[in-house]
């Protein structure tokens, strides 16, 4: 299986949020790329995130977030 555009997208929107705190969440404004603003909202509806605009990370966010990370820093080494 091959990654959509749309699983880059999240991905990449993913590995934004702040890992070093659970106080700490990230904003996606209304004047951001469509493509962006579609991630947050498909990660939302996944349970990812809490709010369609960002928010915070999930349990499951946070799970996924490790290993995104490590996916990361494997493809850029």
């Amino acid at each position: 299986m091959s990654l959509t555009t749309e699983m880059v997208n999240e991905f990449n929107l993913l590995l934004k949020f702040p890992t070093t705190s659970l106080m700490q969440g990230l904003k996606v404004h209304n004047d951001a790329e469509p493509d962006v603003i579609a991630a947050a909202k498909r990660l939302f509806d996944k349970g990812i995130i809490t709010l369609p605009d960002g928010g915070y990370l999930t349990d499951l966010g946070h799970d996924l977030i490790e290993h995104a990370q490590v996916v990361q820093s494997a493809l850029t080494s």
